[in-house]
């Protein structure tokens, strides 16, 4: 047992000053099986604490479930956190943004009055934290645990300025029985250290850059206490059609040596991005839609396979300054295996069978239950000659075929609403896509699909067929077979193919997705994330635990045009060109 305090000038363990050297871990970012391997070397670095969001809609993505097994075992990674020997934060939030989809905010939640005092979204919030602190109150270290701190909702300043709620969610966390001190971050810009706090939360900071000044403003708002910049950013993400983030070793480590002597605690942010695996990314949208990709690497110490970085050693340098640090360093990373193989037995998803719905008018997608991320939806047309299709309002992807032939795509990035239709009678059939919902500012929550229906030559479309796909177990519905024949020469989607990989032993490799065009992959039916051939990113990352010594099952669903279609991998993570 030990006693964790927030005192006059710093934070205190058992009665004495203690810094928090702390990286920013994503549990849900990595897979279980790496959770020890990353933590290990976060201690190596010299860190002795791991902040982690917990993501309420992964683990609740339907109301009255609560997923705590394998990659959202949280009370395992706090264990193994207690095991290295290193102390937790924890930021159940209810809101994350963490770049994640909705920011971690369920689809199910009620359509307004999120983040606020709204009743109904105040219930939903209560059980969901009750669940959190089923999990996190035994782990806090009075009672023997490795959790120092708990944060109170996140950047709630950029949104909102209710006290009373904040209050109630300190409240109600206080009498779930989380004992340690109560935290909350905001950007030092404007009054959002006064509008996202309250009396009673100790204020912490979120910047990576001219830290001393930023201090000097969080201080302004936190008079009394230790100074923390609890995001340290060290890198940034990326958008589908945008270029890498990366920032400079030499300015990033320049700022960490500020913060530290400045006599500051810091968490990293990220420490270890990770990858945001299956559809779990976010999308920003600040008057253009933004999804953002599959990789998290954030340019972080550790990057997306857990090798140690030139950030990394900068990093552990600076700290060495000031705390001693562990004796050994990771190894480097090596090559990974190359293997090549073909694909096989295209499938068209257009013939997917499964349970069609009648709809009078097409619905979104929050009008279905479970809320898909890709719908099929077909009705007949009967006009005479070309004409123009019409949509309220597409979020974020929408291909138009007419009796099977596909006539073009329209994306939400570039304000589509209509496409010309060389002909208006036949069956119309429409694919759409959720590419990430929204993660910050005003537009949390909004729903996915095509919004105020279609229509045709000023007529709305009636009578839709509509088929949810599950995208956890397509791969269970595509009928093809590796001993069927085998690709040759440019593939047309949508479609989906199979492959066969054979590796000598497990090993991380990265899928070399260049030559495809758009689409999933799920390896040995774990759905590693999407690929878009706009880039930056050029790979997806296969932690080594999925991966089997011998041959290994892959399903590649291409929603647009392969070129080269083959399974090829890369030596390395291709994350694309950067900004210089």
């Amino acid at each position: 047992m030990a006693e964790f305090a927030i005192g006059d000038a710093d934070f205190l363990l058992d009665g004495q000053p203690f810094r928090i050297l702390s990286g920013a871990l994503h549990y849900f970012r990595v897979h279980p099986e790496l959770w020890a391997d990353r933590i290990d070397k976060a201690r190596r670095m010299g860190l002795n604490t791991i902040e982690t969001y917990v993501p309420w809609n992964a683990h609740a993505p339907e109301r009255g479930t609560f997923d705590l097994t394998g990659g959202l075992d949280l009370d395992r990674f706090l264990g193994l956190i207690a095991d290295a020997g290193m102390y937790a934060i924890v930021r159940p939030g209810p809101y994350i943004c963490a770049e994640w989809d909705n920011g971690g905010l369920p689809t199910w939640l009620p359509a307004s009055g999120v983040r606020s005092c709204e009743p109904g979204y105040l219930d939903a919030v209560r059980e969901y934290l009750g669940q959190v602190y089923r999990v996190v109150v035994p782990r806090q270290i009075d009672r023997g645990g490795p959790v120092l701190l708990v944060q109170i909702e996140n950047e709630y300043g950029a949104y909102g300025s209710d006290q009373r709620y904040l209050a109630e969610l300190a409240t109600h966390t206080r009498e779930a029985g989380i004992t340690v001190p109560l935290t909350t971050v905001d950007q030092p810009v404007g009054d959002m250290l006064a509008a996202g706090s309250l009396d009673g939360l100790h204020r912490t900071a979120s910047f990576g850059s001219r830290a001393a000044e930023r201090l000097a403003v969080l201080r302004a708002y936190q008079p009394t206490g230790p100074l923390m910049c609890s995001e340290f950013w060290c890198g940034w993400f990326d958008h589908w059609g945008a270029h890498h983030h990366t920032t400079s070793v030499e300015e990033s480590a320049a700022e960490l040596d500020a913060l530290l002597a400045a006599g500051a605690s810091v968490n990293i942010y990220m420490f270890h991005g990770g990858t945001n695996f299956g559809l779990a990314n976010g999308a920003n949208d600040k008057g253009t839609y933004q999804p953002i990709v599959t990789s998290y690497d954030y340019d972080a110490p550790l990057d997306e396979a857990g090798s140690p970085t030139a950030k990394y050693h900068a990093f552990r340098d600076v700290i060495a300054r000031y705390h001693k640090v562990p004796d050994s360093v990771p190894p480097p990373a090596q090559p990974l295996p190359t293997p090549v193989t073909s694909l096989h037995d295209p499938f068209p998803l257009l013939a997917l069978t499964g349970q069609w719905e009648q709809w009078s008018t097409l619905p979104t997608f929050d009008d279905l239950t479970p809320t898909p991320r890709l719908v099929l939806a077909r009705t007949q047309i009967a006009g005479d000659g070309p004409g123009v299709l019409v949509f309220g309002e597409i979020r974020d992807r929408v291909t138009v075929f007419v009796d099977g032939v596909r006539l073009g795509t329209l994306l939400r990035e570039h304000h589509d609403e209509a496409m010309g239709l060389p002909v208006t009678s036949g069956e119309l059939t429409l694919l759409i896509e959720d590419l990430g919902r929204v993660d910050y500012g005003p537009r949390l929550g909004e729903p996915k699909g095509v919004i105020d229906g279609v229509s045709l030559n000023g007529q709305a479309l009636t009578e839709w067929d509509v088929l949810p796909i599950d995208a956890a177990t397509l791969p269970d519905r595509c009928p093809g077979s590796v001993d069927g024949p085998a690709v040759s020469g440019p593939l047309a989607g949508p479609v989906l193919v199979r492959a066969s990989l054979t590796v000598e032993e497990s090993t991380d490799l990265f899928l070399d997705t260049a030559g495809w065009g758009k689409g999933m992959v799920w390896f040995n039916g774990f759905l590693l994330g999407r690929y878009w051939r706009r880039g930056p990113q050029r790979t997806l990352y296969v932690p080594a635990p999925l991966v089997e010594a011998g041959g290994n099952d892959l399903v590649v669903l291409e929603l647009d045009t392969m070129i080269d279609p083959v399974v090829a991998c890369a030596p390395r993570a291709r994350l694309g060109h950067t900004e210089a």
